[in-house]
């Protein structure tokens, strides 16, 4: 069994920084301290994307010192909202590929763990950058990374900022991966990807798509409301921070969401008799 935490869209701000009159610090330090708490067995924790609100050096520190009392090892990518060479220089040593991506293959007890970066930038040309893209280069990448776990017979589960399907959001449709059809074409010759796992839209979501399984987790600290049919896609509530779980196993992916903020840091748990089953 495999365990694997996902936190995203963290949007990390300067210190005394708002967003919706929140605090992205406050709210990630409490999911910190509820997976060290609740999870330390984790095998990992995944961050996918969007790691700060502007791309700019300070909240990439603060992120770092952060993220130091996790108790688990974390992975990085990076989304829309963060800057690449800005990331790089407060976090060197995560995970790079050849063409100096945000990309690595992870390998755990079930599979490989493939994590691409989405990012359609530089130059960061907004709005065309808030769309996600895997270009030829970090194509190939992950093409060669499914010809290994092919011949390795190992299954391969992928994560990623920008969904590459629809999730019924209108306005954040229009900024998924702008390459999607080509991503599936790519990913649906090898049967050994088994599932999908997303951030950028701010919800809980899962489904399948085109036979494969995906899922969309809550940000850590703002949510999108479910409006549907909304073209602007910086519509905000203050709903409860929540991280991902999923665990895999030689026959399942498992998926869980936990809304941290409800569920406390020092939540005490207790067995009641008359309410067996609930």
């Amino acid at each position: 069994m495999t365990k694997i935490i996902v936190l995203t869209d963290l949007h990390m701000v300067p210190e005394g920084g708002r967003i919706i009159g929140l605090d992205p610090y406050t709210r990630l330090q409490k999911g910190i301290q509820h997976i060290n708490r609740h999870h330390p067995d984790a095998d990992c924790v995944i961050i996918t994307g969007d790691l700060t609100h502007k791309g700019d050096l300070e909240s990439y520190t603060r992120l770092k010192a952060l993220l130091t009392p996790l108790v688990c090892p974390y992975y990085l990518l990076i989304g829309n909202h963060d800057r690449r060479e800005n990331f790089i220089e407060v976090f060197p040593n995560q995970g790079m590929d050849e063409n100096g991506f945000i990309q690595s293959a992870i390998t755990c007890q079930q599979g490989v763990l493939l994590l691409l970066d989405t990012l359609y930038a530089p130059p960061y040309e907004f709005p065309k950058s808030y769309s996600g893209l895997l270009c030829e280069k970090r194509m190939a990448w992950l093409k060669n990374q499914l010809e290994q776990a092919k011949v390795q017979q190992r299954d391969c589960f992928i994560f990623m900022h920008h969904p590459p399907h629809a999730t019924g959001f209108v306005g954040m449709d229009a900024i998924a991966l702008s390459n999607a059809k080509e991503f599936y074409n790519l990913v649906l010759q090898y049967p050994q990807v088994k599932h999908i796992t997303a951030g950028h839209v701010h919800r809980t979501i899962s489904g399948n798509h085109k036979g494969i399984s995906y899922s969309v987790f809550k940000s850590t600290c703002h949510q999108q409301p479910l409006i549907f049919n909304a073209d602007d896609t910086s519509l905000s509530v203050d709903e409860p921070a929540a991280y991902g779980l999923i665990m895999l196993s030689p026959d399942a992916v498992q998926v869980h969401t936990e809304d941290f903020e409800i569920s406390g840091v020092n939540q005490t748990v207790v067995g009641n008799d008359e309410i067996n089953g609930h």
